[in-house]
């Protein structure tokens, strides 16, 4: 049986973020599960984020939780961070997760402008936002917040992330506002910015706020909202200052440089711009080999060299609840490689 323990030590070492202690430094990539009926997350709900926090996750996000704005999303299994019977069973979860040691972040999410599939892909179909409108999502934001608060949460996460709603507004493609939503980086972040603001002055303040982004969107992997370091810092500025403590940097695979010229990953640039403690997260995992593979060889010296402070885990924990505690013990054997089925799993 191969041993881990060493290779995985800086990981499962605990971990101060933004304030929030946690008892290692993996976290549990957010991934939509579609099992909430009307929004409603349900006891088996508070079973699935339950069972990662007790088999060695420090810091659980939740899937997507959309806002409470009819524009949110048509999904009707998808949770929402709403009062009433969402924030009751939001607040089973966060029960749950804490009695197995864990810590837990609601992602706050817009699902952004309307999709209509043509050949199997999406379309964009979207309607410029009024400045009316903007308010109004901010507003949601910010009282989807206070659930979260009411909820039980240690941490909060806003998806600016993937194509969706305030990722549309960072990424020149979809954002052709001429307007102070619009033009050059600091326009484009100008909402993302809001809603952080917004955010932000609902929680409490050791309450660590996070803001995950990402180049690459949901069906275009050659993406970009940001050409060069100097984009990327314009795009950040906005929303460090409106309250951002932790960024997430979201890739395909954590591995890969994001500019010519720099073997750094998108986590490490937004560290080495910002200063502020980032998440890396990108295929960490996806087979029994990788923990002694030179990929977490790479994992590990990005960590201890300073490029980022915690490694997010998504698809092999669908099938791997256990993950954490099976590779710190050297139990590969009993890790499942990744495979698209497991999406239709859920224990």
């Amino acid at each position: 049986m191969t041993t881990t323990t060493s290779l995985l030590g800086p990981l499962t070492s605990p971990a101060t973020l933004a304030g929030l202690d946690l008892r290692n430094r993996f976290v549990m990539a957010p991934m939509t599960r579609f099992r909430s009926p009307g929004g409603v997350p349900t006891p088996e709900v508070a079973a699935y984020y339950r069972r990662r926090a007790e088999n060695g996750i420090g810091l659980v996000v939740t899937e997507g939780v959309l806002v409470g704005h009819r524009s949110a999303s048509h999904e009707t299994t998808v949770p929402r961070m709403t009062a009433g019977a969402a924030e009751d069973g939001w607040r089973r979860v966060t029960a749950e997760v804490h009695a197995a040691g864990g810590r837990i972040a609601a992602q706050l999410w817009h699902l952004g402008s309307e999709r209509e599939p043509v050949d199997g892909y999406p379309a964009w179909t979207p309607a410029t936002m009024s400045t009316a409108d903007i308010g109004t999502i901010v507003a949601a934001y910010a009282e989807a917040a206070r659930v979260a608060v009411r909820a039980g949460f240690d941490a909060v996460e806003i998806h600016a992330a993937h194509g969706y709603l305030l990722d549309e507004f960072l990424w020149p493609h979809t954002n052709r506002r001429t307007d102070r939503y619009g033009g050059g980086p600091a326009g484009r972040a100008a909402f993302p910015a809001e809603v952080v603001g917004a955010v932000r002055a609902e929680l409490p303040a050791r309450m660590p706020l996070i803001v995950r982004f990402s180049q690459f969107k949901e069906r275009d992997y050659s993406a970009r909202i940001a050409a060069s370091p100097d984009e990327l810092a314009s795009l950040l500025a906005p929303l460090v200052s409106a309250g951002a403590d932790v960024l997430h940097a979201s890739q395909r695979r954590f591995w890969e440089p994001v500019f010519d010229g720099s073997p750094l990953n998108l986590a490490g640039w937004a560290k080495r711009i910002t200063g502020l403690p980032t998440i890396t997260v990108g295929s960490v995992g996806l087979t029994r080999s990788f923990p002694v593979s030179e990929s977490m060889d790479r994992l590990v010296a990005g960590l201890t060299g300073g490029d980022y402070d915690l490694v997010a885990l998504g698809r092999i924990l669908l099938g791997n609840p256990a993950w954490v505690r099976l590779a710190e013990e050297g139990r590969l054997d009993e890790i499942r490689d990744y495979d698209k089925s497991h999406e239709d799993t859920y224990f």
